[in-house]
């Protein structure tokens, strides 16, 4: 069977600029801030979300001042959840997701990313890092795209952005191939965003 058309990403150059001083303003924002409110994250997404049993999640292994879901990946793979972590390919490609589970060792992957050895799995459940976000669920990520090409492959997966509350923008800047998030989980709590798939909002 052939795979599923991806249309490539292509972008005019006004918001290409808006995108790049939105991502510069956001890292900004975001720096100094504390990854250990990823406790706080942990607890509003256990209290929030109930997850098919054994639903196969993607988290990933947070980088520099990201905030931080290693206590959540641990919970879940504690009350019986697949993990996979997401290996960056070249550009263009989508990311692939291989089985983690706490305690394996992690191989060094493309833009600083870590990533385990494990088998390829499918993810139901994606847990994504980002820069910013709005309340339309629109999430401004790295640049790269490889997020927006992997939801396009998982149409029916749930998709929740992993924050601090402070990199909530007015409005983010997108373009006809930037997906949304269903859901934002930050230290401060849940924002939903409907239409979502039936798991657990």
């Amino acid at each position: 069977m052939a795979a599923p058309h991806i249309p490539s990403l292509v972008e005019n150059d006004a918001l290409i600029a808006a995108k790049a001083a939105a991502r510069l303003a956001m890292a900004e924002q975001r720096r100094g801030l504390d990854p250990a409110l990823g406790a706080s994250l942990t607890r509003h997404f256990l209290a929030h979300f109930t997850l098919p049993e054994a639903s196969i999640v993607s988290g990933f292994w947070p980088m520099g001042d990201e905030i931080d879901i290693r206590p959540l990946l641990i919970a879940l793979a504690e009350r019986g959840h697949p993990i996979g972590l997401p290996v960056t390919g070249k550009r263009g490609a989508p990311l692939i997701f291989r089985r983690w589970h706490p305690g394996d060792a992690l191989l060094p992957g493309r833009f600083g990313t870590s990533h385990p050895d494990g088998p390829e799995v499918t993810p139901a459940i994606l847990l994504m890092p980002l820069l910013g976000f709005d309340r339309a669920g629109n999430r401004l990520g790295y640049g790269g795209g490889f997020y927006d090409r992997s939801l396009a492959q998982l149409p029916g997966a749930l998709r929740i952005g992993c924050a601090f509350a402070a990199q909530e923008m007015p409005l983010v800047p997108t373009g006809p191939f930037d997906q949304k998030l269903n859901a934002i989980v930050t230290e401060a709590g849940v924002l939903a965003f409907p239409p979502a798939p039936e798991v657990g909002l």
